[in-house]
């Protein structure tokens, strides 16, 4: 091999290591779960104003300052579930678990995330900034402790998702009705119950307790608190749709034909963990599974529909 070609090759291996050294940082700041934070514009859309640039624009800082601490907290419970992580089948495969990220960097991106995501937030306004950091400390207790006590670990992932539209309300000036709070929470508690079945059926697998919580949780229980959750949640979502301060804000009585998508997606989810008995987490199982991706896709223009192009040609009118 000519030298020209030794350069060429340690080149190509050199971008190789770069890029897969990047992709550990982008895993490690799970950028991938900052769409969680797209809950700061449901506000925004169920109030039908979704296109109104300047709330839009306002609402889009904030979940730059919302992701950036969510990322921060994630490095953080990654550093203190550190050894559980390699027992993980999956977790194990981390960016600090494996390896790939020495802590010392893992802090730096910690710190930096944190810092700048708290002073985006305090741009944002003060009361969206209270918001923000009742999130963090929220967190960093569910780090530092709570996480392993069972019922309270879900409780305060679903809270943190109530702060999130709560901070999107603030940003986006929209009024938030006490149904879409409630929604919001039980969506939440449903997805957080259906992450900790996926936890329980790894733990039959491997027979290890990668959560402290785990010994709080047993499939017979989570079986049981889904079917609750997800049946309150579908009556939520009618009462919401039917409820006479909705209707009188939104301009219509149709929005429970909508229902019918909602139902639809939740059976969906109960027929792959019960028949199926598919085990990924809900995350995963909404990236794959096509069912549930045409009832969202449905609902959404459902509602578009029902509400935006009845605005739109108000507006032009």
């Amino acid at each position: 091999m000519g030298e020209s070609a030794k350069i060429e090759t340690y080149k190509q291996s050199a971008a190789i290591s770069f890029f897969a050294y990047v992709k550990s940082l982008v895993m490690l700041l799970r950028v991938a779960h900052w769409a969680k934070n797209l809950f700061l514009f449901i506000p925004l859309f169920f109030a039908g104003k979704l296109f109104d640039l300047e709330k839009l624009s306002d609402t889009a800082w904030g979940f730059a300052a919302f992701s950036l601490v969510a990322s921060g907290i994630y490095i953080l419970n990654d550093y203190k579930d550190l050894e559980k992580d390699r027992l993980h089948p999956v977790k194990r495969h981390r960016s600090l678990a494996s390896g790939k990220v020495s802590v010392p960097v893992a802090f730096f991106l910690m710190f930096a995330c944190l810092v700048s995501g708290l002073m985006l937030g305090w741009l944002c306004g003060s009361k969206f900034f209270l918001v923000l950091a009742a999130y963090l400390i929220l967190n960093v207790s569910y780090s530092f402790g709570l996480k392993n006590i069972s019922i309270v670990d879900i409780l305060i992932i679903a809270v943190g998702f109530v702060f999130r539209i709560k901070g999107g309300g603030i940003l986006s000036q929209v009024g938030i009705s006490q149904w879409l709070m409630i929604m919001v929470f039980l969506l939440s508690l449903f997805l957080a119950l259906a992450k900790r079945r996926d936890d329980v059926m790894v733990k039959l697998i491997t027979d290890q307790d990668t959560r402290v919580s785990m010994s709080g949780y047993n499939v017979d229980f989570l079986n049981a608190s889904i079917a609750v959750v997800s049946a309150v949640m579908i009556m939520a979502y009618v009462m919401y749709t039917m409820s006479p301060e909705v209707i009188w804000h939104m301009g219509t009585y149709r929005l429970y034909y909508t229902t019918i998508f909602v139902l639809a997606g939740f059976m969906r989810y109960l027929q792959l963990i019960y028949i199926r008995k598919d085990t990924r987490s809900p995350a995963r199982v909404l990236y794959k599974d096509h069912f549930i991706q045409i009832c969202i896709v449905l609902w959404i223009v459902s509602f578009y529909l029902l509400i935006y192009l009845k605005y739109i040609q108000f507006q032009k009118s």
